[in-house]
């Protein structure tokens, strides 16, 4: 038994003495130097563009004039009465049948009183316009009052005067043309609610009839003010701003890495005109590509020509792809902290016995085969001293995590490379002792959960109020999810989908002071 004792410890003291001041290590696997490959994502931003109902109102109370309608002619107030009386009518024969054909003795259809003239002067002026409604419908309500006179009536009546009032309503639903030029059909009439009439001997006359004419040119043209009023509220070229506004790059994140959300439109999609709170709001909607960049600010992508409207998806929402990085010089020091821990106590190595390590410099970065590169620099001692072996040895291992999780974990941790160098064949073991591979696990597992929400914070601020010029553009970020991890020349990627509902709505900045 002796005997081989001696033998078993001879065996790998001779390594070691081999191994003595020698530096080695296997090849360090070819480094990667790749970006994430972040792809393009199609978003829907809502874009609102808002008047005050009140400003349309004023606009129409401004353009319709106060007297409407100034009425000055001359006309029969009163016809002649006549009279049929015929004692011997006329009569036309054939055969048996007869038919009155006028009258022999007696009257028939005479006047008995002349007509009587009268000049008839008035106007018709009308009260505030008034606007309201709900949906896409702007309802219109304006008070018409009407003073008529009739003078000069047939040298009997000097003068007499009438009132009156009407009521003249409106439904206007609200269109867009294809060159983004509103349009309104407008569905209006009106009621006298006091028909204009006087009497005069005898007789009831009334002066709606003659009115009626006037009002009617005035409704006409209050249907073509209408559509221009809008048209002054809403140009084309605020839409076309809005749309060129779009064109831009936004803040996600500052450092650690700097992330950029790039948004390019490429559709407007026109979804009506609504009433809301007292405003006339004009709903558009942007289908662009958001795409996310890493590190310095990306180019603004060119802007193109205000299209014309198109049909969206209504299921696209608000999408960005967010990338969450762990930088390889943020694992290192992590993983040189756990091995230098596990240092503290002689290392238990198989074949060889307990050995004292020193753990130097870690290295890490992406490889071939989405593996990532773990080199550790160490030097191991016999325990007695007398014998010394020193260099790096270089690991590999593939970074994984379940889709929705945040920990990520190393599996597959093997060498590569094999020799007969009795130094790297010592350096080999302990970098195989099942203790070193548990703190090497150990070490390279990461939890992104807390960067993940940091992120998060984060890009929920870059994109709530983000002014853009007279445009802010906001995003409720309503859901979250993350993939797996990828090793790329930058860091460790985990690609993250968020998704929600964007707006960019008109909110000119107030002047300064």
């Amino acid at each position: 038994m002796a005997k081989g004792f001696g033998l078993a410890w001879l065996l790998p003291m001779a390594a070691l003495l081999a191994a003595c001041g020698d530096r080695t290590s296997n090849p360090a696997p070819p480094r990667l130097t790749s970006v994430s490959p972040i792809q393009p994502q199609s978003s829907t931003i809502v874009v609102p563009i808002s008047a005050r109902i009140a400003d349309l109102e004023a606009q129409l109370n401004a353009e319709v004039p106060q007297t409407l309608v100034e009425i000055d002619k001359q006309t029969e107030c009163v016809k002649a009465a006549r009279v049929t009386a015929c004692v011997v009518p006329k009569l036309k024969c054939k055969g048996l049948k007869c038919e009155k054909t006028g009258c022999e003795v007696g009257l028939d259809n005479a006047k008995v009183t002349p007509d009587i003239s009268c000049r008839i002067v008035g106007q018709v002026t009308r009260g505030p316009i008034r606007l309201s409604g709900s949906g896409d419908v702007i309802r219109l309500a304006m008070p018409v009052s009407a003073t008529v006179a009739a003078r000069d009536v047939g040298g009997l009546v000097k003068s007499e005067t009438a009132t009156a009032a009407a009521e003249v309503r409106a439904a206007v639903r609200l269109g867009m043309t294809g060159d983004w030029q509103p349009t309104a059909k407008v569905d209006i009439d009106y009621d006298w609610t006091e028909k204009p009439g006087i009497s005069l001997l005898g007789a009831r006359i009334t002066f709606a009839g003659r009115a009626d004419p006037e009002l009617a040119k005035v409704i006409a043209r209050l249907q073509a003010r209408i559509p221009v009023e809008l048209a002054r509220l809403h140009p084309r070229e605020r839409i076309d701003t809005a749309w060129r506004k779009g064109f831009t790059a936004v803040m996600l994140n500052r450092t650690n890495p700097p992330v950029w959300l790039r948004i390019a439109p490429q559709q407007l999609h026109y979804d009506g005109y609504r009433l809301e709170d007292g405003k006339l709001v004009l709903k558009l909607a942007v289908l662009a590509n958001t795409e996310t960049f890493i590190g310095k600010r990306p180019p603004d992508p060119p802007a193109t020509p205000l299209p014309p409207p198109s049909r969206i998806a209504a299921d696209t929402g608000f999408r960005v792809h967010i990338p969450v990085v762990a930088d390889y010089e943020q694992l290192e020091p992590v993983l040189a902290r756990a091995l230098t821990k596990l240092a503290r106590q002689p290392v238990e190595v198989p074949g060889i016995g307990a050995v004292k390590v020193e753990f130097g410099r870690v290295s890490i970065y992406a490889t071939n085969g989405g593996r990532l590169a773990i080199g550790v620099a160490m030097t191991v001692t016999s325990p007695a001293g007398l014998v010394q072996a020193r260099g790096t040895v270089w690991a590999t291992g593939i970074p994984y995590n379940e889709p929705g999780s945040q920990r990520v974990l190393v599996r597959d941790l093997r060498v590569d490379g094999r020799g007969d160098d009795a130094a790297f064949d010592v350096l080999l073991a302990v970098m195989q002792a099942p203790t070193v591979q548990a703190e090497l696990r150990g070490g390279l597992s990461q939890d992104f959960a807390r960067d993940y929400a940091k992120l998060l914070v984060k890009i929920d601020r870059a994109l709530t109020e983000k002014r853009l010029g007279d445009f802010v553009l906001s995003a409720d970020i309503t859901g979250v999810r993350n993939g797996v991890v990828t090793p790329f020349g930058q860091g460790l990627y985990m690609p993250v989908d968020a998704e929600g509902a964007g707006t960019l709505r008109y909110a000119p900045a107030a002047p300064p002071p």
